[in-house]
């Protein structure tokens, strides 16, 4: 089998072209609930906190000198993505939480009442067995 057509083959597998239209959509979904969070949710709580800014924290390893940039442990930047994963995890499970109550089948209808002739045989059956 040549390399082309094994590349073929494997390019256009049902299994290949899921997986892509699976990781552009999750890259779309990954912007609306990044956007979310920055423009929606964010912005009450920062007001809530009273402005705070977890980004700017830093310690200073080494003060700035001639020319140069300081050295900066940024543990306010870790704090952030922190707090950004917990909320942009808190809202994906809320929406998949709400995408799965919609997706939730209709209760199954009652077995319906056995006919007139169900109703007949079951009776020869049950005389049957007593002979």
């Amino acid at each position: 089998m040549s390399l082309l057509k094994e590349f073929k083959e494997f390019a256009v597998k049902g299994n290949a072209l899921d997986m892509a239209v699976g990781i552009i959509i999750g890259a779309a979904f990954g912007k609306i609930v990044s956007s979310i969070v920055s423009d929606i949710i964010m912005p009450p709580i920062g007001l809530l906190i009273g402005g705070v800014d977890f980004s700017k924290l830093a310690v200073t390893l080494k003060a700035a000198s001639a020319g140069g940039e300081p050295v900066l442990l940024s543990y306010g930047k870790f704090i952030q993505t922190t707090v950004d994963f917990i909320i942009i995890a808190f809202a994906i499970f809320m929406i998949i939480k709400a995408i799965n109550t919609l997706k939730r089948p209709a209760a199954t209808p009652a077995a319906p009442a056995p006919t007139k002739e169900e109703l007949l045989l079951t009776e020869i059956r049950d005389l049957l067995k007593q002979k």
